[in-house]
């Protein structure tokens, strides 16, 4: 269903009937993971059996026997799940093509320009990324950041209505080109200088896409420096534009710490009223960026850093400065003792000892040393990282990317680790099933994809296989590169980049990109029963589709009849995978066959919701290859 391009080398080839065979007559399998604990990120209960994988896609799951494979996989005493998915990644051009601190983790997917960053051009930016291969595969975001500061430079300037549609049509000329969504970081100079309103009207322009806004929340003087007033401006933003609000690296931070109830209810009220809110999380209780970031007021940075370093010169402007950076370090983070810099590796506090110095003119000496200073920033309560995990609609996103440089923070090696093995076996703050799927099929939801996030006939070959016993992150902010333990092996679109611990160095990544039938949507819910049918036809097919999953049920039961109209073949589902739905849109993963017993996986999907078609239309991807479209006809039903 999404159109991919894997690359070899240099080269990107678009996934095609060519390029992804159809599965052998008999069940000669490429990969058979035999004797797992198979936890499917549906949050239904683990189960024993056995996966099988070729072509790229998982085609057979439960009991298979004696199935014959090219490789076999013993998960004697290992838990089967999903490949996890980043839907938060700051990962790097030359990390892309080892990702071995990702793999170890258990990702395959990452989707890059978290905070509005990046490029502006992602059509450009991933075949850039992806020149060297991919170990992982990768998708965008459109950034608002990198459109707003194309428009309007570095100054706190208002946007003329040129600059308002030039900002519009860049946006969407990037969902054209397969962005998962328009992200933002409102926190951050040039973008923090847009209002509210202004932001509104640029990204309404996505609102027929149905997609969403995950969002840094801006902390603002005028608010206190308030994350929970930024909290609901991230709401507000998204629900006025139409789009689905993701809070990003959640926080209730500095003097509102604690503050993780009132949050939630407020998050919860918003999806009560029909603006569906979802939010993505790290299990760390202190974050990292640019020193400068949240610690330099707005007008001091307005112009960029040159003028800000003018203004740091300043004998007038400096006492304001050195009192606005104390009054943010005592607002949102606790503290000058919270704050380390790992590029100098020392604490804020050894600088103002040092040169017997106040914590704000210690800011901007170290500033005017280097501008690019980074710092972690101590913010958190652990409480509220319990409140927020436990929320059901909350992903687990690392905040993190490939990367092949020490980046001063344990996130890079250890966020999902540490939540398979502090948060759920050591504490059991949350179950196995529900940390799976909020790695998985919660943030695939979440950004539109439908494809991959479970373990399902039909969907895309992207499996972790970690021990339950030893999984454990072992990065701490003094030790940041130190990896994890625990996760196996893992399986990138039907080829193994880890195993046992070790990254093959197989680039079997694919570019993921996304079209307008790809909803955001709440993940749907494995306890109720849902069921669509469709009936389609265009100058390449004809498709009957009837597909329906109960309750509690792991997959879809059903009928399918899909005719190659100019080659005559007709295929019939010899299993199906798991139905998702949304108002007006479902979709099933399949294994079809021909009658000459030839196999291959499918993905179809019926939409009655899009804005742009001027009917239902149902998209078939066959064999791997670009979904068509087809007009159609048909029902969604779900409980």
């Amino acid at each position: 269903m999404i159109h991919n391009m894997r690359t070899a080398g240099v080269a990107l080839l678009l996934c095609s009937a060519a390029s992804v065979p159809a599965l052998a007559k008999e069940a000669a399998y490429d990969i058979v993971i035999k004797g797992g604990t198979i936890v499917d990120g549906s949050g239904l209960a683990a189960y024993p059996g056995d996966v099988a994988i070729a072509g790229g896609h998982i085609v057979a799951v439960g009991n298979l026997g004696k199935a014959k494979a090219t490789k076999t996989i013993d998960a004697n005493g290992l838990v089967v799940a999903p490949g996890f998915i980043n839907i938060h990644s700051h990962a790097e051009p030359e990390g892309v093509s080892t990702a071995v601190n990702m793999l170890t983790q258990g990702v395959t997917t990452e989707i890059i320009n978290a905070d509005g960053g990046g490029g502006n051009d992602i059509a450009a930016q991933l075949p850039e990324m992806a020149a060297n291969g991919l170990a992982e595969n990768i998708g965008a975001y459109v950034g608002f950041n990198a459109v707003w500061r194309d428009a309007m430079g570095d100054r706190d300037l208002r946007p003329t209505p040129e600059q308002i549609s030039s900002m519009k049509a860049a946006i969407e000329r990037n969902l054209k080109a397969g962005a998962w969504g328009v992200a933002s970081g409102l926190d951050y100079r040039p973008s923090y200088y847009a209002k509210p309103e202004e932001v509104i009207e640029i990204v309404s322009v996505a609102k027929p896409w149905r997609t969403n806004f995950p969002n840094h929340d801006r902390l603002r003087p005028e608010d206190n420096l308030s994350s929970f007033k930024g909290m609901e401006e991230t709401v507000l933003i998204g629900e006025k534009a139409g789009l689905v609000p993701v809070i990003t690296h959640i926080k209730s931070a500095g003097k509102e710490r604690g503050n993780a109830p009132k949050v939630l209810e407020m998050v919860a009220a918003a999806t009560a009223r029909g603006a569906w809110t979802a939010i993505d999380i790290y299990p760390y209780l202190a974050g990292q960026t640019m020193l400068q970031a949240f610690l330099v007021p707005g007008w001091a940075a307005d112009g960029g850093r040159d003028a800000m370093l003018a203004r740091f010169k300043d004998p007038k402007l400096r006492p304001q400065l050195v009192e606005a950076a104390e009054y943010a370090m005592a607002t949102r983070l606790g503290g000058a003792e919270g704050i380390a810099l790992p590029d100098l590796g020392k604490r804020l506090t050894d600088i103002m000892a040092a040169e017997n110095i106040r914590a704000g003119e210690a800011v901007l000496r170290t500033l005017e040393r280097d501008p690019y200073t980074r710092a972690n920033m101590t913010f958190g309560d652990e409480k509220d990282v319990i409140a927020f995990l436990q929320y059901p609609d909350t992903a687990v996103a690392c905040d993190c990317g490939a990367s092949i440089k020490n980046r001063g923070h344990p996130r890079y090696f250890g966020s999902f680790p540490k939540i398979l093995g502090h948060y759920v076996r050591d504490t059991g703050t949350i179950t196995m099933e529900d940390a799976v799927r909020k790695m998985s099929a919660l943030p695939a939801a979440i950004i539109g994809m439908v494809d991959r996030g479970h373990i399902a006939p039909g969907m895309n070959a992207d499996v972790m296989i970690f021990d339950p016993k030893t999984v454990r992150d072992h990065a701490t902010f003094d030790a940041p590169t130190l990896a994890s333990d625990g996760v196996r092996h893992v399986i990138v679109n039907g080829v193994t980049a880890l195993e046992n611990g070790a990254a093959t160095g197989a680039k079997s990544g694919a570019i993921l990109v996304r079209d307008a039938h790809m909803p955001s949507r709440p993940m749907t819910s494995a306890a109720a029963a849902r069921s669509f049918t469709a009936s389609a036809t265009s100058a390449d097919y004809s498709v009957n589709i009837s597909a329906k999953q109960g309750a509690g049920e792991r997959f879809a039961t059903g009928t399918v009849k899909l005719k190659d109209v100019k080659s005559g073949t007709v295929w019939t589902a010899d299993r199906l995978g798991t139905v998702q739905t949304a108002k007006g849109w479902a979709s099933v993963t399949a294994v079809l066959k021909d009658k000459a017993g030839n196999r291959k996986a499918a993905t179809l999907t019926l939409d009655r919701a899009d804005g742009s078609a001027e009917s239902p239309v149902v998209t078939v991807a066959l064999g791997g290859e670009s979904a068509a479209i087809l007009p159609a006809k048909g029902s969604v039903q779900a409980e």
